[in-house]
């Protein structure tokens, strides 16, 4: 069985920018948003709405509503304490929720999730990457490719020099 993967705006984004939901489509996960990431996305990154769109309309990524009383309650808690977005929020509810993955870069985010679900799994932008890179989908060259132009064009930079350093 695949695993299934709750995907936030930043990770979900940074594939819009550089149209590479083709890397998404392929990876042997599944890939679900919810409608506050679908709104954060059609809202403050008016540019990626159609690839957006088109990765649903696709089968890319399934939208999923919060509807488990347990999970508006908590994203209900979570959009209260006011130290997250709404997408955010929403991302983690559902993960913890469904047991799912949750694919969020945010450090605060990440450590607040994990303080509610400890045995909750995260993949960063930078690990999905990496399961790329072990699926074949790209090569270290294409992913480091990748990586700079996330830095140069999108502010999106990580901390290593090459992908090629984390699969040693």
């Amino acid at each position: 069985m695949k695993d299934a993967v709750v995907l936030d705006t930043s990770v979900l984004v940074n594939f819009l920018r550089i149209d590479r939901m083709d890397l998404i489509r392929e990876h042997p996960c599944d890939f679900m948003v919810t409608g506050q990431v679908l709104d954060e996305v059609t809202d403050s990154y008016s540019d990626q709405r159609k690839r957006l769109l088109t990765a649903i309309e696709t089968g890319i990524l399934r939208q999923e509503s919060i509807e488990d009383p347990r999970a508006k309650e908590l994203f209900e808690s979570l959009v209260k304490t006011r130290r997250f977005g709404i997408g955010e929020c929403s991302a983690i509810a559902l993960a913890i929720r469904c047991g799912c993955v949750l694919a969020i870069d945010d450090r605060q985010a990440t450590n607040q999730a994990l303080r509610i679900s400890a045995e909750l799994r995260i993949l960063t932008t930078q690990k999905l990457v990496v399961t790329m890179i072990r699926e074949n989908l790209l090569d270290i060259n294409q992913a480091d490719e990748i990586k700079e132009l996330w830095a140069n064009r999108h502010r999106f930079a990580m901390k290593i020099r090459s992908f090629a350093d984390v699969l040693l």
